[in-house]
């Protein structure tokens, strides 16, 4: 029987290991559980004789030193998003395979995205806030629809594939700006590949991009400037994308609406004029954190882990060694 080690702590491990997945872990593996105090010396002892090792959240950097007597764990599976700060991609060099539960986290932020849409688009901030003041109906901000607009999206990432999937009832016109999207890729998904001063002028944008050097200040104040009226800017990804205090000006005059969960820096330090303004949706770096979706992430790394494992197959949260420049 493979011997697994859970390198998390017992807190993190309620959050992302279900009562099934749990049952499903000492049914195939000889399974050991970190303590609260996750000390290198402690990564160290349960790495050593492992075959796997599953990571979430707090898990330290795993040194790849660990794996320097050609003994370490055969793989990774982390049961969070990104591996980028878990490891040293020099390990995947050296055949051992990486599991990242972020195609699953993207699903919750896929929803997030079309929720933030749906919520601006209608004026619900506005409408909500005008009934508390003790006001009724308001002509002056009635909403619009999502059905058979034109969307615009940055990148076409996991989250973005998620968006996609959840916009097909819709019937949105989608344009996709990513330099790496291959045409018959995007054909597959649905969606049309564009460049990204189309994909600006969209009435709907949602962001989806890597922080990497190519994407950091990606959507400038230009950009911005060319927005349609009334458009709708979602931003899940990473802050730096985005030229923050242009989207914010073009927000405050009551040209543009935006849900912004990711900022530059973070935590935000917002005036009073931000944060009263009933045309932007602000969320504290929460869109793929859901209760469902954080105990579904043990499972889902560890059901194509047993697919490794058993047939050699990848799963949908293998990390693809040929992509880790680009990956988020």
């Amino acid at each position: 029987m493979s011997k697994l080690a859970v390198v998390m702590t017992p807190e993190r491990a309620a959050d992302v290991c279900s009562p099934q997945t749990r049952a499903l872990l000492a049914e195939r593996f000889d399974v050991s559980w970190a303590g609260s105090d996750l000390s290198p010396e402690m990564v160290a002892d349960l790495a050593a004789g492992s075959d796997v090792l599953l990571t979430s959240w707090g898990t330290p950097h795993l040194n790849k030193a660990l794996w320097a007597d050609g003994n370490g764990p055969k793989v990774v599976a982390h049961a969070a998003g990104t591996v980028k700060k878990l490891i040293d991609p020099a390990i995947l060099d050296e055949g051992i395979a990486v599991f990242s539960a972020g195609t699953r986290i993207a699903w919750s932020v896929g929803e997030y995205c079309l929720a933030s849409m749906l919520t601006l688009v209608r004026r619900l901030p506005q409408l909500d806030q005008a009934l508390r003041a003790g006001g009724w109906k308001q002509p002056q901000l009635r909403g619009g629809e999502l059905a058979g607009q034109k969307v615009g999206i940055l990148g076409a990432s996991s989250t973005a594939r998620a968006l996609i999937t959840l916009l097909k009832p819709f019937g949105c016109d989608i344009v996709v700006y990513d330099p790496y999207l291959t045409t018959e890729r995007a054909q597959q998904l649905g969606v049309r590949t564009g460049e990204l001063d189309e994909a600006l002028q969209c009435r709907f944008v949602s962001i989806h991009v890597p922080d990497v050097p190519e994407t950091r200040g990606l959507v400038t104040r230009k950009l911005i400037e060319q927005l349609p009226d009334g458009a709708i800017v979602v931003n899940s990804s990473r802050g730096p994308a985005v030229d923050q205090p242009a989207l914010l000006e073009h927000c405050l005059d009551g040209r543009l609406f935006a849900a912004l969960d990711v900022y530059d820096p973070e935590p935000p330090k917002f005036g009073a004029d931000v944060l009263a303004a009933p045309n932007l949706l602000l969320t504290p770096h929460v869109a793929g954190d859901t209760v469902d979706g954080h105990l579904a992430l043990a499972g889902y790394v560890i059901e194509d882990v047993l697919k490794w494992l058993d047939d050699g197959v990848r799963g949908p949260s293998f990390v693809d060694p040929a992509v880790w420049a680009i990956a988020a």
